[in-house]
């Protein structure tokens, strides 16, 4: 079963909350959905092998939203090509051609292959097991498929079916074997859905974090300083504080305690975590210092376990709670970095909770907890929970699973969160909890997430002195809950658009003086708000009224305060408010009395919304 945790509507990217008027299923939700990309995708293929006679078909999957197929072509594919590619595809739908399914021998299966002249084919029969099956499209076009696919091309409809784009590809994803290319595309049930699913990809262009990290000077990423390395201007370091700030205060209440660890550690230290083992392809290479190897740190965990183990511990003590805002490097392959999503050094809020087997779902609900109330006040309401068992190879006693696992349970059922189960999908060292966001567009973010660990407390020998004296390996929970702060500043800037609540903007409010005679008034509004907690500035470029309205408006600041002749005179300010509207003459102790109201609570605007009637 899978379920969101509530029924609240997303936020606009005004702050209002909206609700489309077509819903997108999914096609791992629609088992017809399914059927019709995954059919569309073999019209595809064969759209192109009679446009393009050389080209040889490899892989053409489904995805969320769509499918593709990878192609190895002599020439690249154009825009053009995507039409003409389309024109053909409509052609075949209209023709009413059935998919059939074929079960044959492999050596059938070799024979057919070789006759096509498709070597591609032949990789992907040599990692398939019995039964082998092959869809055929009409009479003469077939590939190797498992299905499921539509009975005829009549069940497809061909105004609901776009061409996207084309990128490149490496087979097998490895960077080593040639490059294909992948032309991707989008197939609905209507034309509405499509429609929809369109207006909903513009809108993700418009909320795109890397445009709008450089149009409001958040962020960037420097070339000359290397791939995948972050520079926060200081418009965003200011949010980025912000955000570290509200993260210390709620874990300071949630009974943590914070840790601050090295970027670095002796090679050794990886050997016994097993992460040169099984992580070392995502590791950037040791550096030679003082005649030992020293390994930048990928992930903060060892270093938390070396701090539990520096002490001989207590079960009075336990549980104990650690959290960091570590940052940690790991190689990205240049192909797959994209933005704040994905780089090479990012931040993450790790926590880990040392405690007793029977504390494990009071630790786990009050992480659950914990988890809502951060999420929330970035206006991220809506979750899809994973629940991933013990997989086929894993380490640790039958027991402790069955215990850790029904701990999860027991938490997620005491928090009332509906959740879909992953059967073999937890990680070796034990089970876990993966949280996923929705955003204002309807798109689901992997954020959070709690994973429960046998190997570590193992592999470095934790204890603590039970009860009745003797010693224990305690239960060790990782857990994360904005993952990265980079990755959560980037999915949080497309969720407001860049439209970020009061309390969260860089500059809160822009003072406009009309005239140079105001200037002095301004000079002394602005050192009131600064005085109380405001983050102010007063635009001082002597543009004209609307130009400076624009360019205020252009960076999104939340209030713009106006000061004319008859605003100095009566110590007022003539506000303007991107969610609020226009507000009108207001007196300045009522202003910094509203802001701050709404710096301290997170969830309010400035409730200024009723402005004072003009004076007369």
């Amino acid at each position: 079963m899978t379920a969101t945790r509530s029924a609240d509507q997303p936020l606009s990217s005004s702050g209002s909350t909206t609700s489309a008027a077509i819903q997108l299923p999914k096609t791992s939700e629609s088992e017809q959905l399914l059927r019709i990309r995954h059919s569309m995708s073999h019209v595809m293929a064969l759209a192109v092998q009679k446009l393009f006679p050389k080209a040889q078909v490899t892989i053409g999957p489904w995805t969320e939203s769509g499918f593709y197929y990878d192609f190895d072509s002599p020439d690249p594919f154009t825009e053009v090509d995507l039409k003409a590619i389309k024109k053909e595809m409509i052609r075949i739908i209209n023709k009413r051609l059935p998919l059939e399914r074929l079960e044959v021998s492999r050596s059938e299966a070799e024979t057919r292959i070789k006759a096509q002249n498709e070597p591609y084919k032949l990789e992907i029969l040599a990692g398939i097991q019995e039964p082998i099956t092959l869809y055929t499209l009409g009479e003469d076009w077939w590939d190797l498929c498992a299905g499921p696919h539509v009975a005829n091309t009549s069940e497809l409809n061909a105004k609901a079916f776009e061409l996207e784009s084309v990128a490149g590809a490496y087979w097998r994803g490895d960077e080593n074997n040639a490059q294909l290319q992948r032309i991707y595309g989008t197939a609905w049930e209507t034309p509405e859905q499509l429609a929809e699913h369109q207006r909903r990809k513009q809108e993700a262009l418009r909320r795109d974090h890397r445009r709008l990290g450089t149009d409001l000077d958040l962020f960037s990423i420097e070339d000359e300083a290397g791939a995948g390395l972050v520079f926060w201007h200081p418009r965003g370091a200011r949010m980025r504080l912000l955000i570290e700030n509200l993260w210390r205060e709620l874990h300071f209440e949630a009974g943590y305690e914070l840790l601050y660890t090295p970027h670095v550690a002796d090679i050794s230290l990886w050997k016994t975590s097993g992460h040169l083992d099984f992580y070392s392809e995502s590791m950037f290479g040791p550096m030679q210092v003082d005649e030992r190897e020293y390994q930048l740190k990928p992930m903060n965990c060892p270093f938390h376990v070396l701090t539990y183990a520096s002490a001989l511990r207590s079960y009075r003590e336990l549980p104990i709670r650690w959290a960091e805002l570590g940052t940690v490097y790991r190689y990205e392959r240049p192909g797959v970095m994209h933005g704040l999503m994905r780089v090479r050094g990012f931040t993450q809020d790790d926590a880990h909770v040392f405690c007793l087997p029977e504390q494990i779902s009071d630790e786990i609900l009050a992480i659950l907890d914990l988890t809502e109330q951060i999420l929330s006040t970035f206006d991220f309401r809506n979750y899809e929970i994973n629940l991933s068992t013990r997989p086929e190879k894993s380490i640790g006693e039958d027991a402790v699973w069955e215990l850790a696992t029904q701990g999860l349970i027991e938490a997620l059922d005491r928090k009332g969160w509906a959740y879909k189960v992953d059967e073999g999908g937890g990680a070796f060292y034990g089970p876990k909890i993966d949280l996923k966001i929705e955003d204002a567009i309807g798109r689901m973010w992997q954020c959070s997430t709690i994973q429960l660990d046998f190997n570590l407390p193992e592999r470095f020998d934790l204890e603590y002195v039970a009860a009745d004296g003797s010693r224990q390996r305690p239960i060790m929970i990782h857990r994360a809950i904005f993952g990265s702060l980079e990755r959560f500043f980037g999915i949080m800037t497309e969720n407001y658009a860049g439209d970020f609540p009061f309390w969260l903007a860089p500059e809160q409010i822009r003072l406009l003086p009309v005239t140079d005679e105001v200037r002095p008034y301004a000079a002394e509004v602005l050192a009131q708000l600064k005085a109380a907690g405001v983050r102010a500035s007063v635009d001082g470029s002597g543009d004209r009224l609307g130009k400076l309205i624009r360019n205020g408006e252009q960076m999104k600041i939340p209030v713009l305060a106006v000061i004319g002749a008859k605003e100095a005179e009566c110590g007022e300010l003539s506000l303007r408010s991107r969610r609020e509207g226009d507000l009108g003459s207001v007196p300045i102790a009522e202003l910094l009395a509203a802001a701050s109201r709404a710096n301290e609570d997170r969830a309010a605007g400035l409730g200024l919304a009723c402005a004072p009637a003009p004076r007369p």
